[in-house]
C-alpha cells in the first residue's frame, strides 16, 4: 500500500533534463584563433587552449547557476579531432577540460564528454534522458532526439535565460 509520502514523491518526480552543450562555436571562439586549422593538421592543441570565451565568463556563468538551480543538469558534449587520431584525441580531450576547468565551468557542469569526430551526440548523451542541445553545426541540431535545441550560431544567453521563466 503507497502511504501518501510515496503518492507525493511519485507525483512530484520530474525525469532529469539535461541541458547540452557543444564547445566549439558554442561557448569557446575556437574559430578566431588565428592558425587554427594548421596547427590542427600538425596535431597541435594550441587552439583548444587558447581560444577566448564567446561570452563574459560572469554572465555564463549565472545563467548556468540560475538554470542549476531551476534543476537542469549541465554537461559538455563535444566531438575530438578530425583525425580520428587516439593520441591527439586525448590531447584534444585534456585541453578542452583544461579550457573549462580555467573559467571554472567544472564547478556547475555535471558531466563532460569528449567523443569521436562525427558520433552522434544525441546517441552519446541518450542514457542521460531527455535534454536540450546548444549547438552551433546544423547537422548536430537535426539529429538530436532528445528534446530541444538551440541554435547557438544566434546569442545562447538570451535563449538560456528564456528558459528561466
Amino acid at each position: 500500500c503507497a502511504t501518501p509520502c510515496m503518492i507525493y514523491a511519485k507525483k512530484n518526480m520530474k525525469k532529469e533534463s539535461w541541458i547540452w552543450f557543444d564547445m566549439d562555436g558554442t561557448i569557446a571562439d575556437f574559430y578566431s584563433v588565428e592558425g587554427w586549422l594548421d596547427d590542427l593538421k600538425h596535431h597541435n592543441t594550441r587552439p583548444y587552449r587558447e581560444a577566448k570565451g564567446l561570452y563574459s565568463n560572469l554572465d555564463l556563468l549565472e545563467v548556468l547557476l540560475l538554470l542549476k538551480n531551476k534543476g537542469y543538469k549541465l554537461g559538455i558534449i563535444s566531438w575530438s579531432s578530425k583525425d580520428n587520431c587516439p593520441d591527439f584525441d586525448r590531447a584534444v580531450e585534456l585541453a578542452k577540460k583544461e579550457w573549462l576547468y580555467n573559467r571554472l565551468f567544472d564547478v556547475v557542469l555535471d558531466k563532460i564528454i569528449v567523443t569521436p569526430y562525427g558520433v552522434c551526440k544525441a546517441d552519446t548523451c541518450r542514457k542521460y534522458g531527455t535534454g536540450i542541445l546548444v549547438d552551433d553545426e546544423e547537422q548536430n541540431r537535426t539529429s538530436w532526439d532528445l528534446g530541444k535545441t538551440i541554435d547557438a550560431t544566434k546569442n545562447i544567453l538570451t535563449a538560456l535565460r528564456e528558459l528561466l521563466k
